[in-house]
């Protein structure tokens, strides 16, 4: 995932809640535009370096109605479709999927109610994806449908980041589909939306093009070497990002030393994840924190996830 988490809402303040109750179409249409103009634009700092990620997920589902309330006066704003969509990935992936998979061991039925819920969000979160790309491109979730690649050709840098938070999501959908056969099929889109993001900026967001990819390459068909490419993306991932950020090492740790059953290998990576400072980079103290849960939940796993000699 990318290294923000719900960025995408500013809170209303009170001179917004005058407007909004103001007489006359004209005034409150005025005070909804503006107002939709500053929670698309928000750098959302007052949740990215929050440091109790219980507070932030209780406030989340305001925030992200509110963007669904705004999208309803302006279906077209690309900014405010770009927040519903990043909004709704981050959501559902810390406090939704993550919750489930910790329930997993104790309580199945629960664990698996969540990841049906994720995987909705983050449907969800697609469909504002695609919509924002609509925007400036005209057909282009027909077209995608028809030829993947052709209609990722059309974007242009501007669309990297619709790019990215569309193929998370939709990747994120897919992982969680294993009984939806239509579902899974739609791999190669993911694909294309992805490898165009990354010819366009892979720089992108301090490397979150690169975390991405190194789960996403293990999955990806025709790599000779998945491994491998996924161990460049983590390396990539973590060189962008100054080592500052927990996520790359929490998707290497899960993508390849679990699969190649390096149990060793797997603590190291996520030790280093749990060294990370989260207070000595405020931006991205509550993506570092989340990151560091996973990691410490994914260690209490390795008798389940590791082979005994």
């Amino acid at each position: 995932m990318s290294r923000r988490l719900l960025s995408c809402c500013a809170p209303l303040g009170p001179i917004a809640l005058l407007l909004l109750a103001a007489p006359g179409c004209s005034v409150r249409q005025y005070a909804m535009n503006q107002l939709g103009d500053a929670v698309a634009r928000s750098s959302g700092g007052a949740f990215a370096s929050d440091d109790d990620p219980d507070l932030i997920k209780a406030a989340a589902p305001f925030s992200l109605k509110l963007t669904e309330s705004l999208l309803a006066g302006s279906p077209d704003d690309r900014a405010l479709l770009q927040s519903a969509a990043s909004g709704f990935t981050e959501y559902a992936y810390a406090f939704v999927q993550e919750d489930g998979d910790e329930l997993m061991a104790t309580d199945l039925a629960a664990a698996q109610a969540l990841q049906r819920r994720a995987r909705r969000l983050y449907l969800r979160a697609r469909d504002y994806g695609l919509r924002g790309l609509e925007v400036r491109h005209a057909g282009f979730a027909a077209e995608l449908a028809r030829d993947p690649a052709r209609a990722a050709a059309q974007a242009d840098p501007d669309d990297v980041p619709l790019l990215y938070w569309t193929a998370a999501s939709w990747g994120a959908a897919i992982a969680l589909a294993k009984d939806d056969p239509g579902l899974i099929g739609d791999l190669p889109k993911v694909e294309a939306l992805i490898d165009r993001a990354v010819a366009l900026d892979e720089s992108w967001d301090h490397g979150a093009l690169h975390t991405f990819l190194i789960s996403f390459d293990m999955a990806r068909p025709g790599v000779s070497d998945a491994a491998a490419q996924a161990r460049r993306e983590f390396e990539r991932a973590v060189a962008e990002s100054g080592g500052r950020l927990a996520a790359p090492y929490v998707a290497y740790a899960e993508a390849v030393p679990v699969q190649r059953q390096q149990a060793a290998e797997f603590r190291r990576v996520l030790a280093q994840a749990l060294a990370i400072n989260p207070d000595a980079d405020p931006p991205d103290r509550l993506a570092n924190l989340i990151a560091q849960r996973r990691a410490r939940w994914l260690l209490s796993r390795v008798d389940d996830l590791f082979l005994k000699p």
